[in-house]
């Protein structure tokens, strides 16, 4: 079991390690960009990374308070579902109704990894080869998308 500072320090570490690692990769229209703290220029959707002691997860948050709105949003990027999961190579998990880690209600697209634990460092390859490409795949699919969302929000 690790203190507090030590848990903090280590999660810390994980990120600052992860953001070097990716900080030579362009984003899909060749900028340089945070990937740790992926901006979509699109208020209350969010690209999300997160990983705890159980599991790492990555992440399109909706957060629109109006549920009407965010389920809106939620519709339309399931009109993109075919795209997503071929960019993504992959089948993602949809939830229209999902509760974030403040247990405020929004909507989630999401896949995760099990079994990996932020605080042994001997996982942190198999974090990074779980965040990297999705992160860069969701960048992809985002440039391609991303005009239809900002005329909705």
């Amino acid at each position: 079991m690790y203190s507090k500072e030590e848990a903090a320090r280590l999660r810390q570490q994980f990120w600052i390690s992860f953001g070097q690692y990716m900080k030579p990769v362009p984003s899909a229209i060749g900028s340089s960009v945070n990937w740790i703290n992926y901006k979509t220029g699109v208020k209350n959707i969010f690209f999300k990374m997160d990983v705890d002691q159980k599991k790492a997860i990555i992440s399109i948050q909706l957060a629109h308070t109006d549920a009407g709105i965010r389920h809106l949003i939620f519709n339309q990027f399931e009109e993109f579902k075919l795209m997503l999961t071929n960019t993504m190579g992959e089948e993602w998990n949809w939830e229209q109704d999902a509760s974030d880690e403040y247990g405020k209600v929004i909507s989630q697209i999401s896949i995760s990894l099990e079994n990996v634990n932020i605080y042994n460092q001997q996982h942190w390859p198999e974090l990074i080869s779980f965040f990297k490409p999705r992160i860069i795949a969701l960048d992809d699919f985002w440039d391609n998308v991303k005009p239809v969302f900002e005329d909705l929000s």
